[in-house]
């Protein structure tokens, strides 16, 4: 074999150094796959951020008149189980005397059932109002005693600094007795 022969064409028109240039290549791009697939691996949530995302809850143990408090994504959500007389007081509100216009039938999923996030809109506290003995506010509600916000039986504020309802987590029944938060 000659010099000549070496980068001469073969029959098809590719030379050797075609080939050695492909393979370069292919293995800088396998190289740089394998470098570049941890950094963007490591952007994705972590184990525990996705076993928060949602939360599955058994109302079934839950009382008429009972609040419980879970975690969801680092927050409290207060599950309430009202009484007939919570439900027709909050569903009777005149929703245009209210500061965040919301009727009862667009914060409960149930009428039952009132499933909001446990942090007051004002600058972020835990209300009062889940535990029996805890001052409810003077509607019955929830209480901030931060700065004197109350809420009523649906968490709609209806007096003190907080601009906003204690927001609805979106939520879904997946039987009559259990939800699922997130």
């Amino acid at each position: 074999m000659t010099a000549d022969n070496a980068h001469s064409p073969s029959e098809d028109g590719s030379t050797r150094r075609d080939f050695l240039y492909l393979t370069a290549a292919a293995f800088g791009a396998v190289g740089a796959g394998s470098v570049a697939w941890p950094f963007i691996n490591q952007m994705n949530p972590a184990a525990d951020t996705l076993a928060m995302s949602t939360t599955e809850v058994d109302l079934g143990p839950i009382e008429v008149g009972q609040s419980i408090t879970v975690m969801w994504r680092g927050k409290p959500v207060f599950i309430r189980h009202r009484t007939p007389e919570e439900i027709a007081e909050a569903e009777a509100v005149d929703v245009s005397s209210l500061r965040d216009k919301e009727t009862d039938k667009q914060r409960a999923e149930k009428p039952a059932w009132l499933v909001t996030v446990g942090v007051c809109t004002h600058l972020g506290c835990v209300p009062l109002g889940q535990k029996t003995g805890d001052a409810k506010g003077e509607y019955g509600g929830w209480f901030c005693p931060c700065h004197g916000s109350h809420y009523d039986t649906s968490g709609r504020i209806r007096k003190g600094p907080a601009p906003k309802n204690l927001a609805v987590p979106p939520y879904t029944f997946t039987t009559d007795t259990t939800i699922k938060i997130g």
